[in-house]
């Protein structure tokens, strides 16, 4: 059901107020960016892409729901950012009014009952890890906001790297792509890049002013509504490849390898597998292709979400795959990498950062994306 934004909003304030009753509290307090946007449908309440919290925060009880936040924020977002059913409780801005106001408000409000919160302050409770896992699965109105965020994040990608030349730097491109995110309204979260020489020593890296060279790698992160779409995309500055007919792009030695690799990932991908199973998927995928221990030595991806990753895939993350959860791993290889944000439905998993203009093959049923070759 693509629920409008105010039945979405109703909908997580009864899931907030089941959680109160259920661990016998007064108050659910999320300060953080991610929970923010979770239980705003969608709002920031932050002016920087780097911060962990913002400047508002969400307080429900279980007959009220507020927005707390300061007098030299509560226009702005009250026109562009924050709709539904809240009440504005406001506080002057500067210290130390605004901590002793906004937390005496809480109190009073919790009625003396534990607050629970995902970034607890004194006297406040963690969120239980049960409650937590509960965003992880996405309704279908925020699986619809995530396609568009996805498909954005493709269309920046790869704007940069058709842009690119070889006798750029990384930072360049770096640029390049933080722009095209931006202009598309997607807050970039990280982008990495390596040339044709960082790429063979480091699996994946911030931008260095080292000149690209033969290849460019670039792996990006953008956020909108609070959702984070992951992807990487490589070029290559040479002619492209093509058959003998020159019909069709034919796949590299590399792109074969590294795509053979993740897809021993993905096919562990179902509902109702741990997400360790993929894990160790991997684990075994890299040992076939003479990486052995890479696993340990690079981090691989995991459960997407609001944060890039919610949760990391590792040995011991039992944690089960649902329906509606999102997901992203970035397996790499010596020179080469791939990644992309999925959706899983049952043994399926929708591309959301799939570009059809890219050059692609079909790799277990999946359309992959090559490298591209350009002059």
């Amino acid at each position: 059901m693509n629920w409008p934004l105010e039945l979405e909003v109703a909908h997580k304030l009864a899931q907030m107020r089941g959680w109160l009753e259920q661990e016998r509290a007064g108050a659910v307090r999320l300060r953080g960016v991610d929970w923010f946007a979770w239980a705003t449908a969608g709002a920031s309440n932050s002016h920087y892409h780097t911060t962990e919290c913002g400047c508002a925060e969400v307080l429900v009880t279980r007959d009220a729901a507020y927005i707390l936040t300061d007098e030299a924020e509560a226009m702005r977002m009250r026109e562009e950012e924050v709709r539904g059913p809240w009440t504005w409780q406001v506080s002057p801005w500067m210290q130390p009014q605004l901590y002793e106001l906004r937390e005496h408000f809480v109190r009073h409000v919790a009625g003396g009952a534990p607050v629970l919160s995902d970034r607890p302050g004194l006297h406040e409770r963690s969120l239980p890890v049960a409650l937590r896992e509960e965003r992880l699965v996405l309704l279908e109105s925020e699986q619809l906001r995530y396609r568009q965020v996805g498909q954005l994040a493709a269309s920046a990608a790869a704007d940069a790297l058709r842009q690119a030349r070889p006798d750029w730097s990384e930072l360049e491109l770096a640029a390049a792509c933080a722009r095209a995110l931006w202009l598309r309204g997607l807050q970039a979260v990280h982008v990495l890049v390596s040339g044709a020489e960082r790429q063979q020593r480091y699996r994946r890296a911030p931008p260095a002013q080292a000149v690209l060279g033969t290849q460019a790698v670039l792996a990006l992160c953008g956020r909108r509504f609070g959702l984070c779409a992951s992807l990487s995309r490589q070029r290559r500055f040479g002619p492209a490849q093509h058959r003998a007919d020159g019909a069709a792009l034919v796949m590299d030695d590399a792109d074969a390898a590294m795509l053979a690799l993740e897809a021993v990932a993905l096919d562990a991908c179902e509902t109702g597998h741990a997400l360790s199973m993929v894990y160790h998927a991997l684990d075994s995928a890299y040992a076939y292709a003479g990486q052995p221990d890479t696993v340990r030595t690079s981090r691989q991806g995991g459960i997407h979400g609001y944060l890039a990753p919610e949760v990391a895939a590792g040995a011991h993350t039992e944690i089960i795959l649902k329906r509606g959860m999102a997901l992203a791993f970035h397996p790499s290889l010596p020179g080469s990498t791939v990644e992309d944000t999925f959706l899983l439905d049952g043994s399926q998993l929708h591309n959301l950062t799939h570009d059809p203009a890219w050059p692609s093959a079909v790799v277990q049923g999946r359309r992959r994306p090559l490298t591209l070759a350009l002059a």
